[in-house]
């Protein structure tokens, strides 16, 4: 059956590039069709009415016209502009990261319903919490879930047994904690504290709700970050681009007026 030239879906704009005098392609994540490109004609124009619908960080409806090589967008009407967060520099910066994830991670036109609800969750909690590294914690590992890359946190991921409550060691190349015994042979995991795989286990499987109820201080929250970027990078064999932002936002905050 052929499919029809028109079509409509909801979208979250994470990335867009210039195209031309006065157009941009977009990248945008949907419910039910995934990852997709498609251009936004005249949308660096002034007057332009597609604009302000479809700008980063933006959950639009969006109605596509199929076209040789990127469908175009015709029509389009903001869902929700997530205000507070483009009204706060350090949310922005967590919210490009967020996207820039998602778009690391994911092939084009591969469906994943939850990993849309995810993300649009996700923006939500960044326009309302207090605790925006919580919240970046939190997706990094339902995202990992989602795309196949869980990392084992209840037994050895090396040879299976139990874990001691006491520190043990996360191994990105191993995809998990190591007891001591493994950690032997991989000098460069990296110790991981009894609390820090706590909050890890917990986060894993609980809902949202639950995630922020727990209460870190600046230690744990940054044995956590430091974790989970480490396992990122091994993934993706790069650093992402956005968390430069995110380190040099958070080194501005913490010199002294």
């Amino acid at each position: 059956m052929t499919a029809p030239r028109v079509y409509q879906t909801e979208a979250i704009i994470i990335k867009r590039i210039k195209l031309g005098e006065a157009d941009r392609i977009l990248t945008l994540y949907t419910p039910e069709l995934g990852k997709i490109k498609a251009v936004a004609k005249g949308t660096r124009r002034p007057k332009s009415k597609l604009g302000g619908h479809v700008e980063l960080l933006t959950h639009s409806l969006l109605m596509l016209a199929r076209g040789r090589n990127l469908d175009i967008i015709t029509q389009a009407q903001t869902i929700d502009n997530f205000l507070p967060l483009k009204d706060d520099l350090e949310r922005i910066y967590r919210g490009l990261y967020i996207s820039e994830l998602v778009d690391s991670f994911t092939a084009e036109h591969i469906e994943n319903r939850r990993l849309f609800d995810l993300l649009l969750n996700s923006l939500h909690q960044l326009s309302q919490a207090q605790n925006g590294e919580l919240v970046l914690r939190y997706f990094e590992l339902r995202l990992l879930d989602y795309i196949g890359y869980r990392p084992q946190l209840q037994r050895c991921a090396n040879c299976s047994s139990p874990l001691q409550p006491a520190t043990n060691f996360f191994s990105s190349s191993q995809g998990g904690i190591l007891c001591h015994e493994c950690a032997y042979q991989e000098p460069i995991a990296r110790p991981l504290s009894l609390n820090a795989l706590k909050v890890l286990r917990l986060w894993q499987d609980c809902d949202y709700a639950t995630a922020s109820r727990v209460k870190t201080n600046r230690e744990l929250s940054s044995e956590l970050e430091q974790v989970m970027r480490e396992y990122i990078k091994y993934l993706l064999e790069r650093q992402l681009k956005s968390t430069a932002w995110l380190d040099k936002l958070k080194q501005e905050s913490h010199q002294p007026m």
